[in-house]
């Protein structure tokens, strides 16, 4: 395939919560710190219309780099549940007939635990065919289904889109994408440039990822594959303009200009 025929989908995946799953089940479902090609596949299913039973072997071939602009903070959603009618909770197994068996000993409150990022903002870079990237990022702008980041409860913060560009290395498209942090987080950057996090599918890169789906059947369930991924650290301006440099006498309390909160963040 040459470079004409290929571009680079560009999205921005913001929202105050997001949930990308990882191997856990049942009642405790965690999320990763960034989005996995799983999550982001079925968001492109999604918004190309394609039902749960549909094949996705063009979505799985294409190449995906992800960029952390705001990492968010984790959150924990804990929840009881019980039922109204006062009769023990059903339990996992089924009789001979089907049927949901009763817990034993009896239980009458259940426990589940979620996970989910709160406020973080990543961009995406998806490399492939050009023609089903068009396709593909004119659902994302008209979505058949709703758009969610890894759940269903977490839609997307603004539009999800950034636009295609032209062909490019995946580390070359995060570098050149400016940074989408949001407000919040750019008012406390200090520095004119700021050092972000970003993960690129390579095939001598250093880590494995569990996360490629081979369907999204519910039915026959989902088997995971394994991808190859290099980590690195890409550098972006902040656009802001630095602080004129004074000389202060350091015997005097605050006068010093020494932040000992800066590493933090604060």
């Amino acid at each position: 395939m040459t470079n004409a025929q290929r571009a680079v989908l560009m999205l921005r995946l913001a929202a105050p919560l997001q949930s990308w799953g990882g191997p856990s089940r049942y009642n405790r479902r965690e999320t990763r710190p960034q989005p996995t090609k799983s999550g982001i596949l079925g968001l492109l299913a999604a918004a190309d219309g394609r039902d749960r039973e549909a094949p996705i072997t063009d979505l799985v071939g294409l190449q995906l780099g992800v960029r952390i602009d705001q990492p968010g903070t984790l959150l924990r959603d804990y929840h009881t549940y019980s039922d109204h009618r006062g009769i023990p909770l059903p339990s996992a197994k089924t009789n001979a007939r089907g049927e949901q068996t009763r817990t034993t000993p009896a239980k009458y409150t259940g426990i589940t635990q979620r996970f989910y990022l709160q406020d973080a903002v990543f961009v995406a870079a998806i490399r492939g065919h050009k023609t089903l990237l068009e396709s593909l990022e004119e659902a994302i702008r008209h979505p058949v289904y709703p758009l969610s980041l890894g759940r269903r409860s977490c839609p997307p913060t603004g539009p999800v889109s950034l636009g295609l560009r032209p062909d490019t290395e995946l580390e070359n498209a995060l570098k050149e994408e400016p940074w989408q942090a949001g407000p919040h987080r750019r008012n406390q950057a200090r520095d004119t440039v700021v050092s972000l996090e970003a993960t690129v599918e390579d095939p001598t890169g250093d880590h494995l990822c569990v996360d490629v789906p081979d369907t999204y059947d519910l039915k026959t369930g989902t088997q995971f594959s394994r991808r190859t991924v290099r980590h690195l650290w890409i550098t972006l301006p902040t656009d802001h303009t630095p602080a004129p440099h004074h000389a202060t006498d350091t015997g005097s309390a605050g006068q010093s200009g020494h932040d000992p909160f800066a590493l933090l963040g604060w």
